[in-house]
């Protein structure tokens, strides 16, 4: 291939596994300090593979993308050839659907994403020596996916820059949302309460007094305090949640052991005992300046438990450690009753189909404008009090800056520069 810009050859090759290129090099085009996302890492993308959790045998055929100029790394993107649709959390089934009633074969299609993991971050990881590559990357990734012939090419969760680049090149641009937690400069569970309306706050108040009260206590666990018993106990939470939604789990056991070993101190497990037993757990991750929820189980049905061990000690949490969000997963417009804001998730879509192509651009278009209706509506039925500038939190969470409470309460301190764009 061509790099445009300066005429010179560009090779891009193929992993068929992440053990395939060292980790330092992979590493080198992740994000670091406020913008690390460990779920881009080597070792997170490792664990998937070597615990047999993200594989060809589940459907996940890992399928990296490594472009280079000469021996001279530009930059990587997670990609997994897949036969299904499963385990992405934006959902393209009935695109499968009226491609295969119009003869097609959908399957496979390339899909750049973390596997099983709804949660926003870079998909064009450009080497930090490179960081103007993206378009080298996507224009990689189409001619890979014409030469082996995929219906599709679809990056998820991607960030909003990257959406916008992704459009230049051919992609079709689709939008979502989902409810995130943002930091105002709180130094207490308190100091967030006061930033509610009364009525909500009362009902956080009584939600998180009754969800402890039939004697459950709560454990934080990260890092060194954590062990293989915690991993047993938190397996079987997980295991529980599959069998009630009638799915199979994604995560094998090795995957949490894997993790233990390589990343304890970005993992977070929200622990819930009762009588000195463990009950209920979250699964949470830490990145540079976000927590990022993932798994809940439990093995006792508490009133209230599952929102004090996933949305409220999430924020006490992130609160401790100064993040500016938390991201609490996919879905849940039950979240916003409890402090979350409703944010737009991003995704682009290349369909090598030209008729095909033109459906599906007038399908996004009016499922954007959809999206962004319901955001805005949402909005104006959040739990904050009417003193609470809504966009210019939104402005810091972006910018990963905790507002102080003089620049969060007084709009004229702010100067237009945190406004909603």
């Amino acid at each position: 291939m061509q790099d445009s810009a300066s005429s010179n050859v560009v090779s891009a090759r193929v992993l068929e596994s992440i053990t395939e290129i060292d980790s330092t090099l992979w590493d080198a085009c992740v994000p670091v300090g406020n913008d690390y996302n460990p779920f881009l890492s080597h070792k997170f993308l490792c664990a998937l593979e070597l615990s047999d959790s993200a594989t060809a045998a589940t459907g996940w055929k890992p399928f990296h993308l490594v472009v280079e100029h000469r021996d001279d790394l530009l930059g990587v993107i997670p990609l997994y050839l897949k036969n299904h649709s499963q385990g992405e959390y934006v959902f393209d089934y009935s695109w499968a659907d009226a491609w295969h009633r119009a003869g097609g074969d959908y399957y496979p299609k390339l899909q750049s994403c973390i596997p099983f993991t709804p949660a926003s971050g870079p998909r064009l990881l450009c080497h930090r020596n490179h960081s103007d590559a993206r378009p080298i990357l996507l224009s990689a990734c189409t001619e890979i996916a014409e030469k082996i012939g995929v219906s599709s090419v679809h990056i998820t969760f991607m960030e909003e820059p990257e959406w916008g680049t992704a459009a230049d090149y051919g992609f079709l641009q689709r939008m979502d949302q989902q409810f995130h937690w943002l930091n105002s400069g709180y130094a207490t569970f308190d100091d967030f309460l006061a930033d509610l309306a009364s009525k909500k706050r009362k009902n956080l108040k009584r939600e998180r007094r009754d969800a402890l009260s039939n004697g459950i206590e709560i454990d934080w666990l990260t890092g060194p305090d954590l062990r293989e018993e915690h991993w047993d106990a938190f397996y079987q939470f997980y295991l529980d949640t599959g069998a009630r939604k009638w799915g199979t789990p994604y995560l094998t056991r090795d995957f949490f052991s894997r993790i233990h070993q390589t990343m304890p101190s970005e993992t977070l497990l929200i622990m819930a005992k009762r009588e000195g037993r463990y009950i209920a757990g979250a699964l949470n991750f830490i990145g540079g300046n976000t927590l990022f929820g993932r798994n809940w189980g439990c093995l006792e049905d508490h009133r209230f438990l599952h929102f004090e061990v996933c949305y409220y000690q999430a924020i006490d949490f992130a609160i401790s450690r100064g993040l500016a969000k938390v991201e609490a997963g996919a879905q849940g417009g039950h979240k916003v009753a409890r402090g979350y804001l409703p944010c737009a998730t991003y995704s682009a879509h290349w369909i090598a189909d030209a008729q095909f192509r033109d459906a599906v651009t007038n399908f996004l278009q009016r499922e954007r404008d959809y999206v962004a209706e319901d955001i805005a509506d949402i909005e104006t039925r959040s739990p904050f009090n009417s003193t609470i500038d809504i966009g210019a939190l939104r402005q810091a969470a972006r910018q990963d800056t905790p507002l102080s409470t003089e620049e969060e309460l007084d709009p004229s301190a702010q100067d237009g520069k945190n406004s909603e764009p």
